[in-house]
């Protein structure tokens, strides 16, 4: 019998429910980080104190995972036998996907950063095609996979010309998403065998604290002057990276791979009319265009065709997910 957990992550309107509240979240992500860093006056040659600050941001949602944990009942001492399936997944859902970002997202602007940050859908189902049977890439798969990444570097283009502006920066945003999406793809095997609160507490506060070391060894390990205001940032990104990846882990844990990746294409929505609302940028033709081709990239992959039905198999007009 399906517990109620299951059963509101895998209805339709859970599913679009808890996809869009993460994506929105991870989203919001960019116009903030960027917002902090400028509190901050952390530049984008201050590589540790960047790398520093997402240590803080991933101590502090790890604990407020814990805290929750204990506050609804749940055991939060470690579990012995766990520390390399968490630790694991830690080195690449947070350890090397955010030490990248956070030095990508200081050198290239949130709207490119949001349109990037699309990529992780196809890197998902690459992943997917090796790690699991039934998620092969097919041609059509083929097809969105390269929309998509027209649509990456399309964004490199600036306005009013056509020299193409994809450095180092763009290049750790793109492997950031490689490795978050492998981590994504590693937490749903994973949470076949650990409680998704306890594998996502424990995995960001293992990368958490690597990143926070990685940071100190440059920049001390407090060398910010807090106001109000670059607290209240720190603590918002905090709790949208605890609810995010504990939301998606969730719905990837009782869902195929492939069958929700399509719903990442939010992230760059999302993040690029909220960096556009909130920095400023401007949406000039290019990321305009880019966007259009992230987005049915990842339409086209994560789309559904009727299959003609044969002696025994599904019904007439079954969908059947490729």
């Amino acid at each position: 019998m399906k517990t109620m957990t299951e059963k509101i992550f895998t209805h339709p309107l859970g599913i679009i429910a808890a996809a869009a509240g993460a994506t929105f979240l991870w989203g919001s992500a960019f116009p903030f980080v960027k917002l902090s860093y400028a509190e901050l006056n952390i530049g984008k040659e201050d590589v540790f104190e960047q790398i520093l600050f997402a240590g803080y941001r991933f101590v502090l949602a790890s604990i407020l995972i814990l805290v929750l944990m204990k506050l609804i009942g749940k055991k939060v001492a470690y579990q012995r036998g766990t520390l390399l399936k968490v630790g694991r997944i830690g080195l690449f859902q947070t350890l090397l996907q955010y030490v990248l970002f956070s030095y990508g997202i200081s050198s290239t602007t949130g709207v490119q950063g949001s349109i990037i940050a699309g990529t992780t859908s196809f890197f998902q189902i690459i992943l997917a095609h090796y790690m699991y049977a039934s998620d092969k890439i097919s041609l059509r798969k083929m097809i969105g996979l390269v929309v998509g990444f027209a649509g990456v570097i399309l964004v490199g283009i600036s306005k009013g010309s056509l020299t193409l502006h994809f450095g180092l920066a763009e290049i750790c945003l793109l492997l950031a998403m490689f490795f978050g999406a492998l981590g994504n793809v590693m937490s749903k095997k994973e949470s076949e065998h650990l409680e998704v609160l306890y594998m996502t507490s424990y995995q960001m506060l293992l990368g958490g604290l690597a990143i926070m070391a990685i940071g100190a060894s440059g920049a001390g390990l407090l060398p910010f002057e807090m106001t109000w205001s670059t607290t209240w940032m720190l603590l918002y990104l905090a709790c949208i990276s605890a609810l995010g990846f504990v939301v998606w882990n969730t719905v990837m844990k009782y869902n195929k791979v492939g069958s929700i990746s399509m719903y990442l294409f939010l992230i760059p929505v999302f993040g690029v009319f909220l960096s556009g609302a909130m920095l400023g940028e401007e949406l000039h033709m290019f990321v305009w265009a880019a966007l259009v081709l992230v987005v049915s990239g990842i339409v086209i992959v994560n789309g559904k065709r009727t299959k003609a039905p044969t002696a025994g198999s599904e019904t007439p007009g079954q969908e059947l997910t490729q």
